[in-house]
């Protein structure tokens, strides 16, 4: 008989409260994109996540407090970017915020996160959160990128044409038009949207 003793396994790591809650915003993100604040339950996002439903309402309290911080986080990571791509400095600084927000692409959540927020205008909360993140975007276009207002303008419209095409994965079609659409809007993006599409 032996009088060896089997070790025990490691302890697994406990994952931080930080780390938690950025793993259930990037879950929530996800699930918010894809079926919209209506659509989604706070149980969908805890199996997204890997965690339980109580968990993320401890969390979060409310679904509307969740999508609330799926939306900050969006709208920081798009400023964020903005900003990085005005601090690069060099020339052309509307080529620069356009590629940065081409980057953002590939987390198809994020944008249509933002997609839902915008069209729940009329909800006092949720309507009254996406309103101020929108008028950030415009600021910091007008007052850090130096945007004329027509230029902020057109930049806010290519963008919400650059999320409804990403929304209805117009990538995904094959007709001659789509091609001809999808290539003059992101004639550097083509090959991600579709790719996005198929996801």
């Amino acid at each position: 008989m032996s009088s060896v003793t089997p070790s025990k396994p490691d302890p697994v790591p406990r994952m931080r409260v930080e780390d938690r809650k950025e793993l259930v915003l990037t879950a929530a993100t996800a699930v918010f994109g894809e079926h919209g604040y209506v659509g989604t339950t706070t149980d969908a996002v805890a199996k997204a996540a890997g965690v339980s439903q109580p968990y993320v309402v401890r969390m979060f309290g409310t679904k509307e407090a969740l999508f609330l911080a799926v939306l900050e986080r969006a709208l920081g990571r798009l400023l964020d970017a903005f900003e990085a791509a005005i601090d690069e400095g060099g020339d052309d600084l509307h080529q620069r915020i356009g590629a940065a927000y081409g980057e953002l692409l590939s987390d198809r959540g994020l944008l249509l996160s933002l997609m839902h927020a915008f069209v729940l205008g009329s909800d006092p909360t949720i309507g009254n959160a996406a309103r101020r993140g929108f008028l950030q975007v415009y600021a910091l276009l007008r007052h850090r990128a130096g945007f004329s207002p027509d230029e902020a303008r057109d930049f806010l419209a290519h963008g919400m044409l650059l999320n409804t095409l990403v929304g209805i994965r117009m990538a995904a079609d094959e007709s001659p038009d789509a091609r001809e659409l999808v290539a003059s809007v992101v004639p550097t993006k083509a090959a991600l949207l579709a790719r996005l599409a198929l996801s």
